[in-house]
């Protein structure tokens, strides 16, 4: 479980980097505020399931890919 609070920030930073989005852009798409973003970003917020799927859309990326990724992040 360790492994992933620690891959779970960092792949949201590269899913966001990637859509091309900075953290006030993702926070618009999300209708959230840019602190919100940062905090689970680097890990001083947990987002619950409902809130990574909102994430995930925002940035073109199906939650089961993200899962995928995090798995893998996560048994490495």
């Amino acid at each position: 479980m360790q492994r992933v609070r620690g891959a779970l920030p960092q792949l949201l930073r590269e899913m966001r980097s990637e859509a091309g989005l900075s953290q006030v852009a993702l926070a618009k798409r999300i209708g959230r505020p840019q602190s919100f973003v940062s905090k689970y970003e680097t890990g001083a917020r947990r987002i619950d399931v409902a809130e990574l799927f909102e994430i995930c859309a925002a940035c073109g990326v199906t939650l089961s890919k993200f899962g995928a990724r995090l798995d893998g992040a996560a048994s490495d």
